[in-house]
């Protein structure tokens, strides 16, 4: 099992992940540190506790973003049963996909 050093809101966290998962869990974190260091710009310095419920609470609103989009989706398809996806189906997946990219290359 391996162990990564990750920095959120300027604090160290040592967490355990399976071996070959650091760079992924290091990613992760940095996403959610993006999140709170947003946060701390808007609201300031809150305290952890609050950070970590308010930053919770945008990552899964993002999260239920995609699975909304995701359930539209799969309603149209089984709405054209054999029919592939149409290019507006195709483009907002895309756009999603550039976004959620975006974000990740920010970090």
């Amino acid at each position: 099992m391996a162990q990564v050093t990750v920095v959120i809101n300027n604090r160290k966290y040592d967490i355990a992940c399976d071996d070959g998962q650091e760079k992924h869990l290091t990613n992760l974190a940095q996403y959610v540190d993006g999140k709170v260091s947003d946060l701390v710009a808007s609201v300031g310095q809150v305290g952890d506790a609050r950070l970590l419920v308010m930053t919770s609470l945008l990552v899964a609103d993002e999260l239920s973003d995609v699975y909304s989009e995701l359930g539209k989706i799969n309603e149209g398809k089984a709405d054209k049963s054999n029919t592939m996806l149409s290019t507006t189906d195709l483009e907002s997946i895309t756009s999603r996909i550039q976004k959620i990219a975006d974000k990740l290359e920010a970090i």
